[in-house]
Order: C-alpha cells, then structure tokens, then sequence
C-alpha cells in the first residue's frame, strides 16, 4: 500500500469585521468566511468597543 503526504496550508487572515450580527474574516486567498455572532455569546453581549 502507499500513502501520500498532503500538504495543508491555512490562509492568514487580513481582516476581521464585526457587525451587530456577523462575524467575518477576510483571507488572503480571497475568501470571506462569516458566522451569525450568535455562535459567540460572549461577543454578542459585548458592547461595540468590547469587540
């Protein structure tokens, strides 16, 4: 049997952007992966200049 070694890389993140309801990041492969902010309770109840 043979195996391969596969390479992952994880891109950097240019920027994060919180909005009263969303979580998004930017990548640098040009993507932009966002969450409801309701998956971090603890940013949800945050005041603005705590996020």
């Amino acid at each position: 049997m043979n195996s391969v070694a596969v390479r992952i890389s994880v891109p950097k993140i240019l920027r994060v952007q919180i909005t009263e309801d969303t979580l998004s990041a930017d990548l640098e492969d040009g993507r932009t992966i966002s969450v409801p902010l309701s998956w971090y309770p603890r940013l949800g109840y945050a005041t603005e200049e705590g996020r």
